[in-house]
């Protein structure tokens, strides 16, 4: 079974096994499986620099919307704005993960990131808050951060977006299929969440009720 499968996979990739199908087909299970690793670890040798930046670039973006959903807890904001703010530290922390192993098992350096979303040597990248910015976030309470919040959310999801757009529209990039497949994921998710975003802020109350 094992065998049969590794045949598929080899016979399928690349020329060298298109080329020499009744050659391959008399290998061992053995035989197949060093040739299968052989071609994956001659795949990850084979890095575009594109995709390179944007999953270095990505990790800054993933940090820095860590460091502002952080904030949601402690800035007295509202119970749709913590759950979203959660979501997001969860799905970007296991990115960050992913994309930090990425570029781990192809030899290139790995921005290491905090439990805060605190980086050194952050990359600007589209969409991503400036200084001020993130100190008006983090200074606002209430509606007034919850406001602020889904606003700079939303132009920070859209410069993630960008980003991707950008990628798959250099030569060359995204044909690693693990940073195909993760950039698409970014694209669709992040989408879908600034619609959330926009009708939550819409329904956000003008003024904060008396209390």
């Amino acid at each position: 079974m094992i065998g049969a499968l590794l045949l598929q996979v080899y016979a399928s990739t690349g020329d060298t096994a298109a080329q020499t199908p009744t050659r391959s087909a008399g290998l061992s299970t053995a035989e197949l499986e060093a040739l299968y690793r052989a071609r994956a670890d001659s795949a990850l040798t084979r890095v575009s620099e594109a995709d390179v930046r944007f999953m270095t670039g990505m990790v800054s973006h993933h940090a820095q919307a860590l460091v502002m959903s952080g904030f949601a807890p402690s800035n007295r904001s509202g119970r749709q704005v913590r759950t979203l703010a959660a979501r997001i530290i969860n799905a970007q922390k296991d990115e960050i993960s992913f994309m930090q192993q990425w570029l781990l098992d192809r030899g290139q350096p790995v921005p290491e990131v905090d439990d805060t979303g605190r980086i050194a040597h952050a990359m600007h990248m589209p969409g991503m808050l400036g200084p001020e910015q993130l100190e008006d976030l983090e200074k606002a309470k209430g509606l007034e951060f919850d406001r602020l919040f889904l606003t700079y959310m939303i132009q920070h999801h859209e410069g993630a977006v960008t980003m991707v757009h950008e990628l798959f529209a250099t030569d060359g990039a995204a044909q690693d299929d693990l940073a195909f497949k993760l950039a698409s994921d970014i694209q669709v998710d992040q989408i879908t969440e600034v619609a959330r975003m926009r009708d939550m802020l819409e329904l956000l109350p003008t003024s904060a009720p008396n209390r």
